[in-house]
Parts: C-alpha cells; structure tokens; sequence
C-alpha cells in the first residue's frame, strides 16, 4: 500500500476548473492538499503514511490523545471552512480516509447521483445553527408566578386542613419542575416553527451539556437550517425580535454561520 487518502470534501469540477486550490497543509502536518477529479466531481484529498495512520493508529488517537484530537479536529473544520469560501462543497466527516484512489474513486462513482443532488441543494443556500441556552432559575420563578396549572394547585392547597398542606406544598416544588421542562420545550419549539419558515430544510440536533459548551447555562436547544442567501439577513432579524419577545424568561438565542453545509449533505 503505497498511500492513504484522506478526503475532506467534494466540489463541483466545473468550480475547481474555474478557482484554483488554496494552498493548505494536510492533515499530516507535511504535504499539502489536492484535486482528484473523478468525472463531474472533484474530490479535494491529501495524502497520509498507511503505517502511521493505520486504522488502529487513528482510533487510539482519537479514544486517548485529546490534544491530538482538538488539533486535527481543528485543521479538518478550517480546510473545509476554507473550501466553502471558495466552491460548492459537500464536507465529509473528520478522518475519511480511504486505502487507495480506486477505493475513492468507486466510492464516490457509486454514490454520483446522490452528491449531484447534494449540489444542487447547497448551492445558493447556507447552513445556520441556533442554539437556545436557558437561564432555569430566572425561567422557574416565571413559571412559578404566572403558569396557571401552578396557582390552581395552591388554591387547592389552601381549602386544606393545616397538616395536609405541609405535604401538599412539597408537591408543588416538583409540580414546577414538571411545568418548567414543559415551557422550555414550548417556547423552543415556537421558536423554531417560525425560523423554519425561512428555510429550504432544517432540523433539530441533540443539546449539548456544559461540559462541552462551557456555560453555566444549560442548552436548551439545537437547530440548523439550510437557508436560501436572500433569506438569511431576514432569519437573523427574526432570531432578534423571537429573543427580545422573551424577554424576562431566562432564555438566550445564539444564532451562528455561516458554516460548511455538514447536516444537509447526503453523501457520507
């Protein structure tokens, strides 16, 4: 095995006909990154050692090393970032790597009319994030003082002998927690049924916890939205009037991109 290849990205040839290639280091630190056309698509690689990234090499990289890790993870967004600023580009998941250009080549000739479409999808249109962080404190005393399932529950305790209210009112603490998730998820989800009305196509991602965010807030919630470019500057408008609407609630929107269209490509 004379080489691996790792693959960042595919382009459109027409585009990597027409802009030449910036030059960016491989991920291996030494060569640099290249075009490998393969009929209407350009697959844009650079060359690794097959005994330095084994697949056993790489997988004890990625489970043990975290500095290797950031700092490969790092160099794959940025290369890919670079290649959206220039092309239409479908981005591949961090560490793709393939054995030999016929591998490569077949992969990708096999899977021809799905990244045509893919290309189609993503031109003219960008991948934006939204995430929700949510202050739950200042969200449950709201919750605590205007939701109406809670204040009927009070009356309710009130109308009882002294000794069954103690027990009642202990109630109450986990009856607002209840009713807190359910706001959280209501006003989320009102939020994003307006946004999406701006794109092509969106989805809902997992939540992150604080250890990856570094916040104090919890993440409340996740989308993205591939949205056409004459849409994006009334998108972001809309995120700004849904956030000052909530004022007082404890809820922070973070709109972000835009980014490599990761979520909306279906080649993979």
């Amino acid at each position: 095995m004379d080489k691996k290849i790792y693959l960042y990205g595919l382009i459109p040839a027409a585009e990597a006909d027409q802009q030449p290639l910036p030059s960016v280091e491989g991920f291996d630190g030494e060569g640099k990154l290249y075009t490998f056309p393969i009929d209407d698509i350009t697959a844009v690689v650079c060359d690794l050692d097959p005994n330095e990234y084994a697949e056993e090499s790489i997988e004890q990289k990625i489970n043990n090393d975290l500095e290797w890790l950031q700092k490969k993870a790092f160099h794959h967004h940025e290369a890919l970032t670079l290649l959206y600023n220039n092309y239409t580009v479908i981005p591949l998941k961090f560490c793709t790597i393939y054995n030999s250009e016929e591998s490569l080549q077949q992969s990708i000739k096999s899977n021809g009319d799905k990244v045509e479409n893919s290309f189609q999808l993503l031109k003219g249109n960008e991948e934006w994030n939204l995430k929700i962080y949510c202050d739950e404190d200042q969200l449950k005393q709201q919750v605590s003082q205007n939701n109406t399932t809670i204040e009927e529950k009070r009356k309710e305790i009130k109308e009882l002998p002294p000794g069954r209210q103690f027990f009642e009112r202990k109630k109450i603490d986990h009856l607002i927690e209840k009713e807190l998730d359910k706001e959280k998820d209501r006003l989320c989800d009102h939020i994003h049924e307006q946004l999406k009305t701006y794109a092509v196509q969106a989805d809902v991602k997992k939540n992150w916890g604080k250890d990856v965010t570094g916040l104090k807030e919890n993440m409340s919630w996740n989308s993205v939205y591939l949205l056409p470019v004459a849409k994006v500057e009334a998108f972001l408008a809309k995120v700004e009037s849904e956030e000052k609407g909530l004022d007082g609630s404890g809820l922070r929107l973070e709109a972000s991109g835009p980014w490599p269209a990761y979520h909306f490509s279906s080649f993979s």
